[in-house]
């Protein structure tokens, strides 16, 4: 039997998946590793406590893979994205901690930025917008005021260039076109570093990973990675665009929602980069071979949601109403509505289609009244809100209406997919294999090793566990909606004063 190993590189923990050539996961590994936040607004993790949680899932997966005889065929990594590393080339060790997508400390050099008139290069460059959850201002912040030297040892990257120079014992600086897209550094039409960024961040290039299509051979492990010597890195993606890959969104116009630590709402627009779009964001799906051996690139866009599950870690550990995530459905379905309650999680900002780091979380319309239950409801409604706020301005932007969503992420739970499909008034699918980010990652690795020959194989690996159609009506729906967008408008600009 032949597996693919994923590595998936997350914001709270990492996991190992070996799938087998029907794309079912055959083993897996899970660990946490801790999260650092030395001031508000900041959000850090240590590099090599990363990369001994990759070794360890890592380790467990290959050993089980071995009990079975089975062979693996490739590895395929994806990661948490905008997140960055700065580490010594000579030493293999982190230069600091690592500054992840969630942390804040650089708003007010965006905001800088923006009054100086820079917002229409980076936005016609990368197609992102200028907001510190992106890599460039974080890597600034590093050699500024962090004392990271910038030398001939430094190395930088997203954790999937960590990770790639961790398993292939620093022969391999690497990265590929998605990761690359969310750096605020990277020109995703030219596909290419942006050299007029780079300057104005003060990024060396000769720092930066080589940039490589999404499918294909990166290297191999070295002895003295968890699964031994010689096995293939053959994929690469963040993590979102993974998850696109892995619920086979090949089509134009077909879209897929991610329910995990945030939301992150994708949609397929083709091989043609479109251009900026007020509110959302332009990314590159994937770089892929093609028939006759020529690379194809294809563009999504994006709408990134900052709290999803977090809202529910926040509900347990925060607030103490339920004691377990998994408490909060059978909670929020003990009432029939949120009883007039909007929770509006922007506890790090809003992001599509608003962009305002300095929003705060709002918890509106409470009376003697509302119980927690009625606030887990509301915060459960928050996710299917503000998707459907992500979705509007997409189906506005392409041109295309949404015929259905497909959905996956820890937190698409049947309520979940209930509430978004009466929101957005479609059907929500959810797959049989809910973790589509790893599936991804190990379909990009498998392809390029054989294991997989076309986009038509996973296709008819992809298999529907629940359909979810609207039961509430369009006048219901839209009423929900405009209490929601009013408490949105109360949150924005709070930590202004």
């Amino acid at each position: 039997m032949a597996l693919v190993i994923a590595i998936d590189a997350g914001t709270t923990g990492v996991r190992a998946i070996a799938f087998d050539e029907r794309g079912r996961p055959a083993l897996w590994s899970h660990r946490e590793f801790p999260q650092h936040f030395p001031r508000p607004g900041w959000v850090e993790h240590d590099a090599e406590e990363i990369w001994s949680a990759v070794q360890t899932v890592l380790g467990e997966v290959s050993t089980g893979a071995r009990e079975r005889e089975a062979t693996v065929a490739a590895i395929g990594v994806t990661d948490q994205r905008e997140t960055v590393v700065a580490w010594s080339r000579s030493t293999g060790r982190p230069l600091h901690r690592a500054i992840v997508w969630q942390d804040r400390r650089t708003a007010g050099r965006c905001e800088a930025l923006e009054a100086d008139g820079l917002l229409p290069l980076v936005r016609g460059t990368t197609g992102l917008v200028l907001d510190p959850y992106f890599s460039g201002s974080k890597l600034e912040w590093l050699f500024r005021e962090g004392g990271v030297p910038v030398d001939g040892d430094l190395a930088v990257g997203t954790v999937d260039s960590w990770l790639l120079w961790k398993l292939t014992g620093g022969a391999v600086h690497a990265t590929d076109t998605s990761n690359a897209s969310r750096t605020m550094l990277f020109d995703i039409t030219e596909r290419t570093w942006s050299a007029p960024l780079t300057e104005l961040f003060g990024v060396p290039l000769d720092a930066l990973p080589e940039v490589r299509p999404s499918s294909g051979r990166f290297g191999t492990t070295a002895a003295d990675a968890a699964c031994g010597a010689g096995i293939p890195i053959s994929g690469v993606a963040g993590d979102q665009q993974a998850a696109l890959f892995g619920q086979a969104c090949f089509a134009p116009g077909t879209a897929k929602n991610t329910y995990g630590t945030g939301s992150f709402v994708l949609m397929n627009v083709g091989p043609a980069c479109p251009p900026p779009v007020e509110g959302l964001l332009t990314t590159v799906a994937w770089t892929v071979p093609v028939t006759g051996g020529a690379l194809e690139t294809i563009y999504a866009y994006e709408g990134a949601i900052f709290a999803t599950g977090s809202t529910v870690q926040w509900l347990r550990d925060g607030l103490g109403i339920i004691d377990s995530s998994a408490a909060v459905g059978p909670l929020a379905e003990s009432v029939d509505d949120s009883g007039g309650v909007v929770l509006v999680p922007a506890f790090t900002g809003l992001g599509s289609p608003w962009w305002d780091p300095h929003a705060r979380g709002a918890l509106l319309g409470l009376t003697r009244g509302t119980t927690r239950a009625h606030i887990a409801r509301a915060a459960l409604e928050a996710m299917a809100l503000q998707t459907r706020d992500v979705v509007e301005a997409m189906v506005a932007a392409s041109g295309r209406p949404l015929g259905r969503l497909r959905a996956d992420g820890g937190a698409a739970t049947d309520l979940v997919l209930q509430l978004q499909a009466d929101q957005l008034q479609v059907p929500v699918d959810r797959p049989v294999v809910q973790e589509t980010t790893a599936l991804g990652a190990a379909y990009l690795a498998g392809m390029a090793e054989g294991v997989w020959g076309s986009f038509d194989d996973v296709i008819a690996n992809w298999a529907l566990d629940l359909s979810v159609t609207p039961v509430a009506s369009p006048e219901e729906a839209d009423l929900a909606h405009q209490r929601w967008r009013r408490g949105v408008e109360r949150s924005r600009g709070w930590a202004d004063g």
